[in-house]
């Protein structure tokens, strides 16, 4: 039997939350997928204001769900393989912390040992307009071998609805974890049509 693509999902409590929620939903159909779920304080809050969810429905999409605090969970510990992780949202309190080894919360313990074990770490960054400080803890996870994927909305595959919008996103941030999206979830670009 193959192993499942092990993938670590953590919510902090940048807006956003449905980008997170969507690829937990997509995810929940793809059992070749096996997800870890930590949903901080912040992010459960966020996904009240924003969404319809409920925190608790949104934990049952995950394979496993860890609280915050448990710097204890399976998931801390480089002994205990993954294949990637990704911040989705990632607020900028989240992406410091992560910059600067700040352990104190299990989402950025996850992400710091994803960081040294060499895996991969996908920060989906969801902050506008940005300071130096912003920019630097950005730099700063990039050297440490992170990837930042901000949270862009792409115009090209021109998307009727906001669903569209987070789809494209969502499949785009698959991509760069190495899981291979729906086809229906992202319109890939062919250059430009001719007439």
């Amino acid at each position: 039997m193959t192993e499942p693509f092990r993938l670590v999902v953590g919510m902090s409590g940048s807006s956003g939350a449905i980008y997170g929620i969507r690829l937990l939903e997509i995810l929940k159909g793809m059992p070749e997928v096996e997800t870890h779920l930590v949903v901080t304080p912040a992010a459960r809050q966020t996904i009240a204001f924003e969404t319809d969810w409920k925190p608790s429905d949104v934990s049952s999409l995950a394979d496993f769900t860890y609280r915050p605090g448990d710097i204890a969970a399976p998931i801390s510990s480089g002994s205990f393989p993954i294949d990637a992780m990704i911040v989705l949202p990632c607020s900028v309190r989240s992406l410091g912390a992560i910059a600067w080894s700040q352990n104190d919360s299990l989402l950025v313990r996850a992400a710091d040992v994803t960081l040294k074990e060499r895996r991969k770490l996908v920060v989906a960054l969801r902050e506008t307009p940005l300071h130096l400080g912003h920019l630097r803890a950005m730099t700063q996870v990039t050297e440490m071998g992170g990837i930042l994927a901000p949270l862009m909305p792409a115009f090209y595959g021109r998307p009727a609805t906001l669903g569209d919008l987070v789809d494209h996103q969502v499949g785009r941030l698959c991509d760069l974890l190495g899981i291979k999206p729906p086809d229906e979830l992202v319109e890939r670009w062919h250059g430009p049509a001719t007439h």
